[in-house]
């Protein structure tokens, strides 16, 4: 397969085997589903990759994009991570305490958002070859806000890779298991899809690395269904 990503579609195929093959069933049957996931990615080629952000507030534009995450689900390999130069000095307490990046260190050895989203381009054009890019992120709306503002301001109008679009993986769930909104939320999730004692860290790699987790697991649950 294409970079020998592990990649994942919504069908799954089933192998009947005979009652003294029974030891046998499960390791056939996920070589075959793996074959016939990596068949249908090829056919439908779309790549998902996960991203998260860390901010210096609310909004693209009023406030920074402090660093970037990213990794393609399914594989830890080559993943992206960078941090930026903020474009002013706007924060809130809030957001800085989360993400736990110091505005003037990044000032001194953050890279210039156009190098940095020039950089995001290129890594997502390599990993994705002629496949299609989806963006996936826990609470989508809000990182991709602040990616496509950024490839806009500084790389071009049309020049984001994912596009116009992001796939949530809240709302995937919600869809999946048929839940209320509320019931999203991260330490809401089956321990199935995310131990509870795995809390993200907000580092904005390692928690892509995580909803990468999420969303691999969350399409062989609704793959089985």
């Amino acid at each position: 397969m294409r970079n020998k990503f592990c990649l994942y579609a919504s069908r799954r195929i089933h192998v009947r085997i005979a009652p003294h093959q029974k030891k046998l069933q499960a390791p056939i049957s996920n070589l075959l589903e793996s074959l016939a996931i990596r068949s249908l990615i090829s056919m439908s080629r779309e790549l998902y990759i996960s991203v998260d952000v860390e901010t210096s507030g609310p909004i693209p534009g009023e406030y920074s994009l402090l660093s970037i995450g990213a990794c393609v689900v399914g594989s830890k390999a080559n993943p992206f991570y960078i941090e930026l130069k903020p474009l002013n000095e706007n924060f809130t307490a809030e957001a800085m305490a989360t993400c736990q990046l110091v505005l003037a260190d990044l000032e001194k050895k953050g890279i210039e958002p156009p190098r940095a989203m020039k950089r995001f381009a290129r890594w997502v054009k390599t990993v994705a070859g002629d496949a299609r890019p989806i963006f996936v992120g826990f609470n989508a709306p809000f990182d991709w806000s602040f990616i496509n503002y950024y490839f806009i301001k500084f790389v071009g109008l049309g020049k984001n890779p994912f596009g116009y679009s992001a796939l949530d993986i809240k709302s995937y769930y919600m869809g999946a298991y048929k839940t209320s909104w509320q019931a999203t939320s991260m330490r809401q999730l089956p321990p199935a899809i995310h131990p509870r004692a795995q809390p993200l860290n907000h580092h904005a790699l390692e928690d892509a690395m995580r909803q990468a987790e999420i969303f691999e697991k969350l399409l062989q649950v609704t793959g089985s269904k």
